[in-house]
């Protein structure tokens, strides 16, 4: 999904004016807590949430100074080709200023704003201020073909050497009306691929054909690209005035259209065999072997009709490999919205023990593309404003399955689905269950057949364990394991089992889920188990609500742990025998050598 932008309002005197950019975007306004009386989400430190923001994707408008911005992301700048956009806006609603991303809608986005308010954008981008024009952002519906000469073209354009707009689909390049006329910049407006590009001859390309593909199961994708490579070839097509990869729903896990829509960096449009039969009259090729086998009597061909509308006609009738088909649908105007739906996405997410600094670029990335959050309830609010606004499923404890079943269906529909969980999605959350449902046959209680061919996307995330950890010091410097002390989804004796190995072992432990309101007894024995193989004095981390403002470490001694003193949002480390509490300036550190000390031993005795 396109990411729509977040407006900031810093302070009461700016707070009217950025519901009036949000109003006029059809976006949300977050407000600095305590600076603003409206908004519909809060936040504490302007800095650190503009960077949550902007790392994660988000379009920026901030009712503000243009240096508060410029002072969040100085430290995230990277790739300007990636970054989102950026925009500054006067309190007063009087100017506008695009920041970053000026060609990424930076440009466009403060015009939008400006015609609203009435105000003036001040862009700053020289083909912008100079011509009106960006010739390596064109309008949807246009591609550029040989996007890595158009820094030097525009350079030419700016120098005063004017341009000539020419070939058969000029007339509809209309944002190029306006160049200075000469000789020195050839721009050609076509679908044939020219030879003769370069910095001084640009080509545009109307995006206004559909590809449509087709092929065996397991097809390899040298293959298919081979066969669209020709059929282009053959057509005089050239690979920037396609708008789509377009095929049969069925298809949406094929690795061979999926890699090939990545090559040609197309989005991929999914259609249903009921669809794609609607199109049997306008087929050149009808198959009655393809109905039987997948409900209807073309697939590539009647995908590139469906994608190009009503008034398409084929322009590459159905082309075939040993294992795959494609054809081309020409439609009546460039392709500007996409019909059809998006292969889903499940993107199962950690976001850490819940504090923003400890949850990853990606895993926020992730979370502002999902049109849908799904997960428990807490975790979802731990979100913050990054979460607001957006259609949100919760689910309580105990309804695991239900939700990770529900999230997998609903990606299935075509949907971005994030499923947010605390920690790590892959270390005692929903990321296992996930494969494991996926993993199920029909008549095991899996999921549907659509709900199969998503895209699962897993993002890393902090776990309690390295989050309590830190907060020790290095208690995991050396060898560590992880048992989760729950007998709801495992056997109790398998518990003791492992209990008694990392105890034998002398792993640093950390327990998860310790006790719960009706299991209080196995904290006890484990900590019981371990004494026979541990000294009593063994430091003992508590570590509750890690990275949340009710945040809550305290250190104690193995044989004086008490359950009665732990609760389901604690984590429990127990060193190992050789780990220590050190009392050092800044209050007890604790840590597990990895035998450092013994090799300088040895080397100085050697």
């Amino acid at each position: 999904m396109a990411v729509k932008p977040v407006v900031l309002a810093l302070s009461r005197s700016g707070e009217v004016t950025a519901h009036r950019v949000a109003e006029a975007l059809d976006a949300r306004v977050h407000g600095r807590e305590g600076r603003v009386d409206q908004a519909d989400a809060f936040f504490p430190n302007a800095l650190d949430h503009a960077r949550d923001l902007f790392a994660a994707g988000v379009p920026i408008v901030g009712v503000c100074a243009s240096g508060i911005l410029i002072r969040a992301m100085a430290p995230l700048l990277a790739d300007k080709t990636a970054e989102p956009p950026v925009v500054s806006v006067a309190d007063d609603g009087s100017v506008v200023v695009p920041l970053l991303g000026g060609h990424r809608g930076a440009n466009r986005l403060a015009a939008e704003i400006a015609e609203a308010l009435d105000a003036v954008a001040a862009v700053t981008t020289a083909g912008d201020v100079a011509l009106g024009v960006a010739l390596d952002a064109p309008p949807a519906g246009w591609s550029l073909v040989n996007p890595q000469q158009a820094k030097e073209a525009m350079a030419l354009l700016l120098s005063g050497a004017g341009a000539k707009v020419e070939g058969r689909d000029a007339g509809g390049a209309t944002w190029l009306r306006d160049l200075p006329s000469g000789d020195g910049l050839r721009i050609s407006c076509g679908t044939a691929r020219l030879a003769d590009l370069g910095s001084d001859h640009l080509q545009f390309a109307p995006t206004c054909f559909a590809l449509g593909v087709g092929c065996a199961r397991d097809c390899s994708p040298e293959e298919l690209s081979a066969l669209v490579n020709d059929a282009l070839a053959e057509a005089g097509i050239c690979a920037e005035a396609l708008s789509s990869v377009n095929t049969v729903a069925l298809k949406a896990d094929e690795p061979a259209v999926i890699e090939l829509a990545a090559r040609l960096r197309l989005p991929l449009r999914l259609f249903s065999a009921e669809e794609l039969e609607a199109e049997t009259p306008r087929l050149a090729h009808p198959s009655d072997v393809v109905f039987a086998e997948v409900g209807t009597h073309g697939v590539s061909e009647a995908a590139a009709l469906a994608q190009a509308g009503n008034a398409a006609r084929l322009s590459v009738p159905k082309r075939k490999s040993a294992n795959a088909t494609c054809a081309i649908a020409e439609a009546k105007a460039p392709s500007t919205e996409l019909r059809g739906r998006r292969r889903g996405r499940l993107s199962v997410v950690g976001i850490g023990p819940g504090q923003a600094a400890w949850r990853t670029p990606e895993v926020s990335k992730l979370v502002a593309e999902a049109d849908e959050l799904v997960g428990y309830g807490l975790y979802i609010d731990l979100l913050g404003p990054l979460g607001v606004g957006k259609e949100r499923s919760d689910f309580p404890l105990g309804g695991e399955e239900d939700r990770c079943r529900y999230a997998l269906e609903q990606a299935g529909t075509g949907k971005n689905v994030a499923l947010v969980c605390s920690g790590d999605a892959g270390i005692y959350a929903m990321g296992a269950l996930v494969f494991e449902l996926l993993d199920r046959g029909p008549d095991q209680m899996g999921v549907s057949d659509a709900a199969r061919r998503v895209e699962v996307i897993c993002s890393p995330g902090v776990s309690a364990l390295q989050g309590a950890a830190a907060r020790a010091g290095a208690p995991l410097g050396h060898d560590f394991c992880a048992i989760s002390l729950s007998d709801l989804l495992t056997p109790r004796e398998d518990i003791l089992k492992r209990l008694r190995a990392a105890a034998e072992g002398d792993f640093v432990i950390a327990f998860y889920n310790p006790v719960s309101m009706r299991r209080r007894t196995l904290l006890a024995e484990a900590r019981d188990i371990l004494l026979k193989h541990r000294p009593g004095a063994t430091p003992v981390m508590l570590a509750t609500s890690l990275g949340r403002p009710e945040e809550h470490v305290r250190y104690r001694r193995l044989d004086e742990l008490e359950v009665d003193e732990v609760d389901m949002l604690t984590v429990v480390l127990i060193g190992s025998s050789h780990s220590r509490l050190a009392q050092l300036g800044e209050g007890p550190r604790m840590y597990t050598p990895r035998g450092y000390a013994r090799k300088i031993d040895g080397d100085l005795a050697g």
